[in-house]
């Protein structure tokens, strides 16, 4: 290897004789990538800055001219003004050579009692943190929107299915509230994710922690940290909360996934329930005639990228030895990918449910088909005394008899209903009729209307909490 250009020395170069050349600097460079915690890692050398300033070890004139300089590159960098080069290597070492050029000899201070593990560390921390405080925003306009629709739709009556056969009528709000309530544990872990984060490792340094009198707790209250990590190696090695991160996004996603699915099938042709907004689909380029769900199809396939972040993440972590290993600069991709995707994902389903028509007549049309009723007229047959297994196998005969003669269970008459069976009089009509079928269901959590509406209620006060959540815990 030879040297590198002019200002291209590494941080280690009192150690080696020769610095990387371009393939090793590309090879090894993270910067492309970590680059996007520009934010975070400045406002943890702040944070070091002034508390190596409290603690004696930094003079006030080189915190100043620290703390000034970092906050110059920061309005920099998001004003497009500043560019950093590879051979930079990572954004932690491109700040702090920018540093070094613009205030000197007190940049070169920065460094003290501290390395670049604990920096990214924190960083990585800092930026889930903000992270998942904008998810978290984004799922719950989702959440939102499902409550609203919910609301005006607990008297539209749809088809229920298990096997994607027609199984019983269900309420389209009811439908709807199992979709809230996935995205409510995904909010949970995602929380989760939060409280794992939620531990400063600065100080630990390389992984032994540090000689010079340092102040973990003052830095960790700045940085807006709840606690201080009480393990040094740990702390520089821990990529738990990375992983608990993607893994609240992958399973997000998952849910998003099978959503998306039911969406492509409401609108096609055959189904008809919901009819997508124009802005939400696209055409061919061959066929004049389509309208494609293309978003909801883009979420479904962007759920197989989320799903193989976490488990890049979980293979690079699986055999490492303590501490710091370079093969945790692979943390990150996976890590801004799965967040990204989840974000976007949620911003697409949020807009595509917001502005659909649903088309109740479809719905209900669709829920006289398929025999559902079947349950309540053997429901209606134990209730007099039949055991459930002999009325399963008398309702199974009608709707054989009726399967081969193209009728519905509806179209049965009282006196037909008796000669299946004497139990069966004139109350077996109004147990057919498919809107009390699903009224009837008044069981805890069940799809009758006034539980829908309990429900709705029980939504609204968990998205509350989750909203005071984010108004407690502002992004520092």
């Amino acid at each position: 290897m030879s040297a590198t250009p002019e200002g291209g020395a590494t941080p280690w170069s009192g150690r080696f004789e020769r610095t990387p050349e371009r393939f090793q600097q590309r090879f090894g460079a993270s910067l492309p990538v970590d680059q996007r915690l520009y934010a975070e890692d400045v406002a943890g050398s702040i944070a070091h800055a002034r508390m190596l300033g409290a603690q004696g070890v930094l003079s006030r004139e080189d915190v100043d001219a620290i703390v000034s300089g970092l906050q110059a590159i920061r309005e920099d960098i998001e004003a497009g003004r500043l560019q950093f080069d590879v051979a930079s290597e990572d954004i932690h070492m491109a700040i702090e050579k920018e540093l070094v050029r613009r205030v000197g000899e007190a940049g070169k201070r920065l460094h003290t009692a501290r390395s670049r593990n604990d920096q990214v560390a924190t960083d990585a921390r800092l930026f889930v943190k903000r992270r998942v405080q904008e998810i978290v925003a984004l799922a719950n306009r989702l959440r939102a929107t499902i409550v609203d629709l919910a609301e005006a739709h607990v008297e539209t009556v749809m088809p229920g299915y298990t096997h994607m056969q027609k199984a019983q009528p269900v309420s389209f709000a009811h439908h709807l509230l199992a979709y809230f309530w996935m995205v409510t544990r995904d909010v949970r872990r995602l929380r989760a994710a939060y409280d794992a984060a939620d531990v400063s490792p600065l100080g630990s340094a390389a992984l032994a922690g540090t000689t010079f009198p340092i102040d973990r707790r003052a830095t960790a209250a700045e940085l807006g940290f709840s606690s201080v990590a009480p393990n040094s190696m740990d702390a520089v090695s821990d990529r738990d909360f990375a992983a608990d991160a993607i893994y609240a996004c992958a399973l997000g996603m998952v849910h998003l996934s099978r959503l998306c699915e039911e969406l492509v099938l409401w609108s096609i042709e055959e189904f008809g329930f919901v009819t997508l907004d124009d802005a939400w689909a696209t055409g061919s380029s061959i066929m004049p005639q389509k309208k494609n769900p293309d978003f909801a199809e883009l979420v479904r396939g962007k759920t197989g990228r989320t799903v193989g972040d976490l488990v890049a993440l979980l293979v690079t972590l699986k055999g490492l030895p303590l501490a710091y290993n370079k093969d945790m600069q692979e943390d990150k991709e996976p890590l801004f990918d799965a967040l990204d995707t989840y974000a976007d994902s949620l911003v697409a389903v949020e807009g595509m449910l917001s502005t659909m028509r649903v088309n109740t007549e479809r719905m209900a049309a669709a829920a006289l088909g398929g025999y559902m009723a079947a349950t309540d007229l053997a429901d209606l047959l134990a209730s007099k005394g039949v055991p459930f297994r002999e009325a399963h196998e008398i309702v199974g005969r009608l709707v054989l008899a009726c399967e081969r003669s193209g009728r519905r269970l509806q179209d049965l008459s009282a006196a037909e209903l008796t000669a299946a069976c004497p139990d069966l009089g004139e109350d077996a009509l109004a147990a057919l009729d498919i809107q009390s079928v699903v009224a009837r269901r008044t069981s805890e959590g069940g799809t009758a209307p006034e539980r829908v509406r309990e429900q709705i209620a029980a939504a609204g006060a968990s998205l509350a909490a989750d909203e005071r959540w984010l108004a407690e815990n502002p992004p520092v």
